[in-house]
C-alpha cells in the first residue's frame, strides 16, 4: 500500500480512510481506502518543510501535522482544506490526540511533551525526567498516565517509559541500544490498543515488538524479513486488528499491513 519515492513521515486513520503523509510532494497528504488501497484524493498544505508527523482528530475533523523545519504544528480542517497553523518555541515532533481531543507534541530538546486545544492554545507542559533523554513520540491513556518512547543514537536508554500526570518515571522498558530480544535501537514510535498492550518501531533493529500493559517484553511481531526496512511510523486499527507500518528503505518506501 502506498509504494512510493517520497518518504512516508506520518500515517493516521479516519473511519475506512488511510492518511499518509509523504515527504517534499507537492500532494503531501494521499488518502486511501483502508481495505482497496485506492487513492481517494490529496491535499496540499503550503509552507510546509522538513516534515514530521500526522495524526487525524475524528471529534473535529481534522489532521495536525507537525513541521520542525518552520516550528510549526498545522491543522488542516477535512472539511473544506482550510489551514491554519500555530508557532512553536521549538522544533516539534510527532504528534498524537488525546481522550479529550487535545493535541500532544513532542519536542526533544526540552525533554518536553506540550498539551494543546484544536486552535493551539497552550493547555500545559509536562517536563519529562532526565533519564528520558531525547524523546520521540507519546501517547496519553485513559488513566491519564503518558507512554513515551526515546532513544538518540548516543542516549543511555534506549527504552519505552510509563510517565505519571506529573512527570514522574513509573517504569520503563529497556537500556543501552543493542539488537537482542530485551534491547531497542531507536525506538521511534509507538501504539497503544484497548487493552493497554504496546506496539514499538524499533528502527534501527528493523522490527516491531510488543509489550505488555506492564512493559514487559512478548514477542517480535513484525520481524527484519516482513520489513526489509526501517520501521519510522505505526498505525494501528484495532477494529481490524491491522497495524500499518510505514517503512523507509534506500530506493522505496512503503506502508507494510500486519494483522495482530
Amino acid at each position: 500500500m502506498a509504494d512510493g519515492e517520497e518518504s512516508i513521515k506520518g500515517v493516521s486513520l479516519l473511519d475506512n480512510l488511510l492518511f499518509v503523509l509523504r515527504d517534499k510532494s507537492s500532494e503531501q497528504i494521499e488518502v486511501y481506502d483502508k481495505d482497496s488501497s485506492c487513492l481517494q484524493r490529496c491535499f496540499t498544505v503550503d509552507r510546509l518543510c522538513r516534515l514530521a508527523d500526522i495524526v487525524v482528530c475524528a471529534h473535529y475533523r481534522c489532521c495536525y501535522i507537525s513541521n520542525y523545519g518552520g516550528n510549526f504544528v498545522h491543522r488542516l480542517a477535512l472539511a473544506d482544506a482550510r489551514v491554519t497553523q500555530w508557532q512553536v518555541n521549538d522544533d516539534p515532533w510527532y504528534v498524537s490526540v488525546t481522550g479529550r481531543h487535545s493535541v500532544l507534541v513532542t519536542y526533544s530538546r526540552f525533554h518536553s511533551v506540550q498539551e494543546y486545544t484544536t486552535d493551539g492554545q497552550l493547555i500545559r507542559q509536562l517536563q519529562l525526567p532526565p533519564d528520558v533523554t531525547h524523546p520521540w513520540y507519546a501517547i496519553q491513556l485513559f488513566s491519564g498516565e503518558f507512554i513515551v518512547c526515546c532513544g538518540g543514537s548516543f542516549d543511555p536508554l534506549h527504552g519505552v517509559c510509563l510517565i505519571s500526570s506529573d512527570g514522574q518515571l513509573v517504569k520503563s522498558y529497556g537500556g543501552p541500544k543493542g539488537s537482542g530480544s530485551q534491547q531497542m535501537d531507536v525506538p521511534i514510535y509507538l501504539a497503544v490498543d484497548r487493552n493497554g498492550f504496546v506496539f514499538v518501531a524499533d528502527r534501527n533493529n528493523f522490527r516491531v515488538l510488543l509489550l505488555s500493559p506492564s512493559l514487559t517484553y512478548i514477542r517480535d511481531i513484525v520481524t527484519p524479513d516482513q520489513l526489509h526496512g526501517e520501521p519510522e511510523r505505526l498505525c494501528l486499527d484495532a477494529g481490524e486488528s491491522r497495524l500499518y507500518v510505514a517503512v523507509n528503505k534506500s530506493k522505496r518506501r512503503q506502508i507494510v499491513v500486519v494483522r495482530v
